[in-house]
């Protein structure tokens, strides 16, 4: 993709606390990408651990589940890659407090969006 007077753009990295966070905000917006050629890569911070209704799941497993739920829609998306950081899901309250861990991983990428709902 190429704006006029800018740089062409090759890769994309899509912050988000929760999985399926970007689905609900920006899906489109990352398949347009993925179809462009753009390298798209989402960094989830937290584990996925929390917010189930099933009283019989552990925290381990509902984790489990979200994590591959994650993968299987970057499939459909057509990410290059998913970075999960594992932060336990409900423990976050800044942005800060996650940003030594994905902004290295920042430098090189043209594209830096974050969806935080915090």
């Amino acid at each position: 993709m190429t704006h006029q007077g800018e740089e062409s753009y090759h890769s994309a990295m899509v912050v988000v606390a929760h999985a399926d966070d970007a689905e609900l905000r920006c899906p489109g917006t990352v398949a347009t990408w993925s179809k462009q050629g753009i390298d798209v890569v989402y960094v989830v911070c937290t584990d996925g651990s929390r917010g189930s209704r099933d009283r019989e799941i552990t925290p381990e497993r509902l984790s489990k589940i979200r994590m591959e739920e994650q993968r299987a829609a970057g499939r459909v998306l057509g990410l290059k890659d998913i970075v999960f950081l594992g932060y336990q899901d409900g423990h976050i309250l800044k942005l800060t407090h996650v940003s030594p861990s994905y902004i290295p991983m920042a430098r090189g990428f043209l594209y830096l969006v974050a969806i935080m709902d915090w």
